[in-house]
């Protein structure tokens, strides 16, 4: 599992970055068509959101000194998941 972790976790950081970069691009050359915020909207965010969530939470389980087994490791990485999803559809930019 710890591979799937960190495959998600990557994917998810790349577009975490990529989401900066192209939001900050279209904002300082005025061009709305290349903004991810317009393109993909809330679902986009909530979707690399969730990426990261669920990779950085199953990281942390599996890497825990506590030595969870792996069924609490990916619920822990579910949970992840869903509150990372909750936080980035929360703070919505304002129109």
């Amino acid at each position: 599992m710890v591979k799937i972790y960190a495959v998600v976790l990557v994917l998810g950081v790349v577009g975490l970055v990529g989401w900066i970069l192209f939001r900050s691009l279209a904002d300082a050359l005025s061009r709305p068509g290349i903004d991810p915020e317009l393109r993909l909207g809330l679902r986009g965010r909530r979707v690399v959101a969730g990426a990261v969530g669920f990779g950085m939470a199953g990281m942390s389980a599996e890497f825990s000194p506590r030595d969870f087994t792996w069924p609490v490791a990916l619920g822990a990485a579910v949970l992840g998941c869903l509150l990372a999803v909750w936080w980035a559809g929360r703070f919505v930019p304002e129109e």
